[in-house]
């Protein structure tokens, strides 16, 4: 039973990041895959106060989120008035940066990561209170892009996504919508980093490398970019696949390479045959 609660707790974490990073990349039209250093902002600042000051969780937390939006509200204003595949490699480069870093510093504990974070919420129910505070949290992501994409603000970032000029002429703020939807995106992430960090109680910067960036990216795409559930329903089948997977008792020499396959099988089979997502509108003119 501790094993399910662990998966679904796995599950809520990367539904907030995977709602927070379509915001960026499937509302906004922002072409960066640097989202998992603002996951590794959050999860090791949150980590290193709660090392160093024992300061409560929440507060940890709240701070790896402050972190997290400061970081990207700087990233945002040297990078967002480029676009495409400048913007691509300006985050790629971000990531690695911050990456190298962390892993060459002392504080942070290098390659081999941090493994004495506080225990909270301890006792034998841990993961199911885990499992809950992590839903709620989820839900209230969800609820909130929800909301924001639906209202007048979400309608004018589709038209700057769609159409950044007619949009500027129309006399919104493109860059303005750019810097307030990243530091959303990128806080969310920070969240969803101190939750991680709190409950497993161990971070390395291997856990927030590239390879991260193209989990994410798959859930979205999985879903359906520019979608409310669609990131939702590729976290749960991008989490859940792998965990049901173990199940089979296969040989451990088999278990990576068999997950490998079917990820790069379901991305190629859905850009042929649905690149809209699981969710998402089909395309006028498109192939059904």
């Amino acid at each position: 039973m501790e094993y399910l609660a662990s998966t679904g707790v796995l599950i809520g974490i990367y539904i907030i990041l995977a709602t927070s990073y379509n915001l960026i990349i499937g509302y906004g039209g922002l072409n960066t895959i640097a989202h998992p250093i603002f996951f590794a902002l959050g999860a090791y600042t949150a980590a290193l106060l709660g090392i160093d000051t024992g300061l409560p969780a929440v507060i940890c937390i709240a701070a790896g989120i402050g972190v997290a939006v400061v970081a990207s509200v700087a990233l945002a204003v040297t990078t967002l008035r480029v676009s495409g595949d400048y913007l691509l490699i300006a985050s790629l480069g971000f990531q690695l940066g911050l990456l190298q870093a962390v892993n060459n510093l002392d504080f942070t504990g290098g390659p081999a990561g941090l493994s004495n974070i506080p225990l909270t919420l301890g006792g034998p129910a841990r993961g199911w209170l885990y499992l809950m505070i992590t839903a709620a949290l989820a839900l209230v992501v969800i609820w909130l892009a929800q909301r924001s994409m639906a209202g007048p603000f979400g309608r004018a970032v589709r038209a700057m996504r769609d159409d950044e000029v007619a949009c500027a002429a129309l006399g919104r703020g493109p860059f303005a919508m750019k810097v307030v939807i990243f530091a959303f995106g990128c806080g969310a992430a920070g969240l969803a980093g101190g939750m991680y960090a709190y409950y497993y109680q161990y971070i390395s910067p291997e856990q927030f490398n590239v390879a991260q960036s193209a989990t994410i990216l798959t859930m979205v795409v999985l879903g359906g970019l520019g979608t409310i559930w669609g990131p939702v329903i590729g976290a749960f089948v991008l989490v859940a696949l792998p965990q049901a997977i173990t199940f089979l008792q296969l040989p451990s020499s088999l278990v990576g390479p068999l997950q490998g396959l079917i990820f790069t099988s379901l991305v190629i089979v859905f850009l042929f045959l649905r690149p809209q997502g699981l969710v998402g509108t089909p395309v006028a003119g498109a192939a059904p």
